[in-house]
C-alpha cells in the first residue's frame, strides 16, 4: 500500500499562486507516475497534470503556460506549482501515483480561487 498526503490549498485570489505538495509514504519500490487530478463541484474529477518518473509531463490544456508540475524521486514527492489562477480553477485537488499498475489517491486539498 502507497499513501498519500497533500498539503498546500487554501484561499487565493485571482492571478495569485499556490504550491501544492504530495508525499507519498508505504511499501514504495518504484513509483511510475505521480499527478494531480481535481473535482469542482458538481464536475467530474478531471486529469491536471501527470509526471513520469523520468521526467516526461502532460497537462491539461487549461492549465498550460500556468502550473507546472515536478517531482522529488528521492523524496517520493510531487509538486504542483499553480500560478495566475482564475476562479475556474477551484476544486479539490487530488493527488495521484501508479506503482506495480496499482493507482493510489490521496484524500484531496482544497484549493479555492475568490476575491
Amino acid at each position: 500500500q502507497v499513501q498519500l498526503v497533500e498539503s498546500g490549498g487554501g484561499l487565493v485570489q485571482p492571478g495569485g499562486s499556490l504550491r501544492l505538495s504530495c508525499a507519498a509514504s508505504g511499501s514504495i519500490f518504484k513509483i511510475n507516475v505521480m499527478g494531480w487530478y481535481r473535482q469542482a463541484p458538481g464536475k467530474q474529477r478531471e486529469l491536471v497534470a501527470t509526471i513520469a518518473i523520468g521526467g516526461w509531463t502532460n497537462y491539461v490544456d487549461s492549465v498550460k503556460g500556468r502550473f507546472t508540475i515536478s517531482r522529488d524521486n528521492a523524496k517520493n514527492t510531487v509538486y504542483l506549482q499553480m500560478n495566475n489562477l482564475n476562479p475556474e480553477d477551484t476544486a479539490v485537488y487530488y493527488c495521484l501515483s501508479v506503482q506495480g499498475g496499482m493507482s493510489y489517491w490521496g484524500k484531496g486539498t482544497l484549493v479555492t480561487v475568490s476575491s
